[in-house]
């Protein structure tokens, strides 16, 4: 597809796509289109919502997963007996149906843009690949990156990790799709793991994507090692190159974080996953602006994440907007991405739209021009669900064996 034209006729604006990128608003975008959608009454166009960190690996959580036994009492127990267990029992079918049960509910609620972290401990060479079809067919902007750990397999299996961000870098010649280097955390490595994360950062010129001082547990670990926090950890051996991802910040000072975006990396607050996990509420992060909004797995609708954001941060005495988590957002894929984003439609911002009411799902979600939700539909979507229902079945069934 070369152009689009959104249709507001006289009840709203209208939008001219072309190349991917919008062309003109309002009387200027008229005229022929390789397709031509309408703006139904009372609907209007925005920018499709970004979800700067999540984990597509959770997709088929919905599906009945079973609460862990005993009940954990605190992050790292709740690392162990879920997640990690859930990481550790997906397989190539059970991950392609969480990718796409995940991507594809994103798009059904208006975000367009994912940045995925990744982990399968048990099916690592190639699982890039499965995330990338999954977003290619269904047509979400998106980065993913393979989260290196040594928890399993000790240092073999964080080479692993690595060599599979690299792998997934070079070969990679999707257009909306973009690779990055990633580690798990700071406390599930080794200081040669973090040096070769960091060289292989340089060597693909690459951004680091990792979990931040998500819990005490991570502070406690780099002191431990002789460093003052995992910030000064992953600084010191020079893997946080600028524009590097930093999800979390929980337990960071306000001058921990200016010295992180002092060095070109942006946060990603996720308050809905910190609610959840009692890690705490991320306050030190109003120090910077440069802090994008993420679900850390939760469901990519960002509207709910915004109103959580909006709660804790009353509940916090953060005053910081929840615009300017938006603006970080934007900010961080433009970067990313090498194209413009931006809080508002107008000519020269990515092609990745919204129509609809903002207080229903939307009538039309289109992505780099493309179309990939019309009429309130996406393609393929019940065979999606029936899949991931018939995947999570056999994946709790694996989860209960480890």
């Amino acid at each position: 597809m070369t152009s689009l034209f959104l249709d507001g006729g006289a009840h709203a604006e209208s939008v001219r796509i072309a190349q991917g990128t919008v062309a003109a608003v309002g009387a200027a975008a008229a005229g022929p289109a390789d397709t031509r959608l309408d703006i139904p009454p009372g609907a209007s166009v925005r920018v499709g919502a970004i979800n700067a960190h999540t984990h597509l690996y959770s997709g088929l959580v919905p599906f009945g997963m079973p609460a862990p036994a005993p009940t954990p009492e605190n992050f790292v127990q709740i690392l162990e007996r879920v997640w990690w267990r859930l990481d550790r029992a997906l397989d190539e079918a059970s991950l392609r149906a969480a990718a796409r049960y995940y991507i594809a509910e994103a798009l059904l609620a208006g975000t367009t843009t994912l940045i995925d972290h990744h982990e399968s401990p048990n099916f690592i060479e190639g699982s890039l690949d499965v995330l990338a079809e999954a977003a290619d067919e269904l047509g979400v902007r998106f980065l993913t990156c393979y989260g290196a750990t040594e928890r399993n397999g000790g240092y073999a299996e964080a080479e692993r990790g690595l060599d599979e961000c690299r792998r997934f870098i070079e070969s990679n010649r999707r257009g909306s799709v973009k690779g990055a280097v990633a580690l798990h955390a700071s406390f599930t490595v080794s200081d040669a793991a973090i040096r070769k994360a960091g060289e292989l950062c340089r060597d693909l010129d690459s951004v680091m994507h990792v979990h931040l001082a998500e819990d005490a547990a991570d502070v406690a670990d780099a002191q431990q090692r002789g460093f003052a926090g995992p910030l000064e950890r992953l600084l010191e051996l020079g893997a946080l190159p600028p524009g590097s991802i930093l999800a979390h910040g929980v337990h960071l000072s306000e001058d921990q974080v200016r010295r992180a975006a002092d060095a070109g990396c942006t946060f990603v607050h996720n308050p809905r996953s910190n609610e959840g996990n009692r890690v705490g509420y991320a306050k030190s992060l109003c120090a910077t602006d440069r802090v994008a909004l993420g679900t850390d797995g939760y469901a990519a609708n960002m509207a709910d994440e915004l109103a959580a954001f909006e709660r804790l941060a009353g509940a916090a005495g953060d005053s910081t907007p929840s615009s300017a988590r938006v603006r970080g957002s934007h900010a961080l894929c433009s970067q990313l991405f090498g194209a413009e984003f931006a809080a508002a439609v107008a000519p020269g911002v990515v092609g990745d739209l919204v129509v609809g009411s903002p207080e229903q799902p939307p009538t039309h979600v289109v992505v780099a021009g493309r179309v990939v939700v019309r009429d309130g539909a996406l393609v393929h979507v019940a065979e999606i669900r029936d899949t991931a229902q018939a995947q999570a079945t056999k994946l709790w069934e694996r989860m209960a064996r480890l």
